[in-house]
């Protein structure tokens, strides 16, 4: 078993305004983020399912060319190869899991 604690894993700038701590499980990655503002995350697609879990402010999630609002409390589904994009309307807090895990980039 492991135990992590969030302050002392590596805070990384992924895009201006996104800022990831990332946990990496046998089949899993989750990412706790920090998200800015106004940032906006270019479009963009991977071969990874993702679960976006907002946790606290307001993002604007485009899927698939569909867009959602979200808040505290709202979870999104992001299918395999799925090109989205997002924009935070507000400082967010926003927790994504993927499966399998994401050794491209963290």
């Amino acid at each position: 078993m492991k135990f992590f604690s969030l302050k002392n894993l590596e805070k990384r700038r992924i895009v201006p305004g996104h800022y990831a701590r990332f946990i990496h499980t046998e089949h899993l990655t989750f990412a706790y983020w920090e998200i800015k503002a106004g940032s906006s995350v270019p479009s963009h697609s991977h071969p990874h399912e993702q679960v976006v879990n907002m946790i606290e402010g307001k993002y604007q999630l485009t899927v698939d060319g569909v867009s959602a609002t979200m808040v505290s409390g709202d979870v999104a589904i992001v299918p395999p190869n799925a090109a989205h994009t997002g924009t935070a309307i507000t400082d967010c807090h926003v927790i994504d899991v993927f499966y399998p895990i994401r050794e491209d980039c963290c």
